[in-house]
């Protein structure tokens, strides 16, 4: 999924904008259900599959609690982040929101998002794993509840290692350089046709991996950024690397496919073999490549890699607006979103692996083979992940595929270093992060 520049651009202007806008208020404690009828709003991004599995939770919703009414409003990826800071500022936030990590801090800073303690008598969270659950709280403050979460992993198209006669290492004690190595081979095997990897370099996920693989992290618990710039600018340099020994596609073939839908990137059109990705994302790939067969894998380890590196991301969470005018109604959805099990068999795994174990045990007898392996995997790297780091601050949003990506093709294009463009882009980010502090 893309996260544009704009979009990074109106998470921040909408920070300034909410500070001016009267959100923030106290919320009423322990509202109560009214027995007049009642519309709410739920908002959503998503393509149309997501879409339909969501109109049909509401209608479940709808026959559940017949004097509440929902209204439905989704988009894709792409403007929704510009639509939601451009209603949110104008006090007309939607009442249930489906959010994401680099989201969350800028809009529950600057208090545009319901304390869910004010609605416990009737939002009850607690079935979700406590860790899990915990990624949805700022400062201590819980403003969401996470649908589910995922580990990142390698995903290989082993359709592509057999029609060119290339072996798959020993996935669970491949090396990096069993890792190149496989995917220099099978480069080389194709004649340039398909290669061996689709590097990352301005992925936010991958980076965060990447640095705790190295010992280091993102942000720490205040906030505050602390990623070495030698991390970062190791992490530009080995996707060089890969371009360079042809297991990467060249710059221009990159540059080409930056950005693309999830259904056009080269790990769905057989372009690249493997590749870097949310593992909740396995079955979304099986679905857009239909011709391939698909596995997942942890990523390769270095005799210096850190323990723990892995770690539970939240897929996406549902926030209330501290505007809205139903609170009970609103926490009502989300407890039903969060706890109703019909929910669970409709909505899969589109979500993520789901954070309510009584989800997962729903979820299981009705997946396919892909969607079993998805939900193995998680399982399993969840048995070796570390702690979830904190959650990125308020004026960090812009991390993802705008700031990072921009700083990512200077170093493909040879504009910058590695070095140079890791120590600018840290610079850029500290300022912002201060800025909107």
């Amino acid at each position: 999924m893309r996260r544009s520049t704009r979009a990074g651009i109106a998470a921040v202007t909408v920070c300034v904008a909410l500070a001016s806008c009267g959100v923030g208020a106290d919320p009423v404690q322990n509202p109560e259900l009214s027995e007049d009828e009642v519309t709410i709003t739920l908002n959503w991004w998503g393509a149309d599959a997501r879409t339909q599995s969501t109109l049909d939770v509401i209608e479940l919703f709808e026959e559940e609690y017949p004097n509440i009414n929902v209204e439905a409003q989704y988009s894709d990826w792409t403007g929704y982040w510009d639509r939601l800071a451009t209603t949110t500022a104008a006090g007309d936030m939607p009442d249930v929101t489906q959010f994401d990590e680099l989201y969350l801090a800028s809009y529950a800073e600057r208090g545009a998002l319901l304390d869910l303690s004010s609605v416990s008598n009737i939002l009850d969270p607690s079935a979700v794993d406590a860790n899990v659950l915990d990624s949805g709280r700022v400062d201590g403050t819980l403003y969401a509840v996470p649908t589910g979460a995922t580990t990142n992993g390698v995903l290989i198209n082993t359709t592509l290692f057999e029609q060119y006669g290339v072996e798959v290492p020993d996935t669970t004690s491949w090396t990096w350089e069993d890792f190149e190595e496989a995917a220099t081979e099978l480069s080389e095997a194709s004649d340039g046709e398909v290669h061996g990897i689709s590097p990352f370099g301005q992925d936010s996920f991958s980076l965060n991996v990447w640095a705790r693989q190295h010992g280091g992290e993102l942000f720490d618990a205040e906030g505050d950024l602390v990623l070495d710039p030698e991390i970062l600018a190791a992490y530009w340099q080995r996707a060089l690397d890969w371009i360079d020994s042809g297991a990467a596609p060249s710059v221009g073939e990159i540059s080409e496919t930056m950005n693309l839908p999830l259904d056009q990137s080269s790990l769905v059109t057989g372009q690249a073999a493997m590749g870097f990705i949310p593992a909740g994302q396995f079955l979304a790939y099986q679905s857009a490549g239909p011709d391939f067969d698909y596995d997942l894998a942890n990523w390769p380890t270095d005799s210096d890699t850190a323990e723990g590196f892995q770690y539970l991301k939240p897929t996406m969470y549902w926030s209330a607006a501290s505007t809205t005018e139903h609170p009970a109604e609103a926490a009502l959805l989300i407890h039903f979103l969060a706890n109703d099990t019909r929910v669970a068999e409709s909505f899969g795994l589109d979500r993520g692996e789901p954070g309510n174990p009584a989800f997962r045990e729903a979820v299981e007898p009705l997946l396919d083979d892909s969607g079993k392996e998805s939900l193995a995997f998680t399982e399993a790297m969840s048995e070796e992940v570390g702690d979830t780091p904190p959650i990125t601050p308020n004026g960090a949003s812009n991390i993802g595929s705008g700031l990072l990506g921009r700083y990512y093709q200077q170093v493909l294009f040879g504009e910058s270093s590695p070095e140079e463009a890791a120590e600018g882009f840290l610079n850029e980010l500290g300022d912002s992060i201060t800025a909107a502090g």
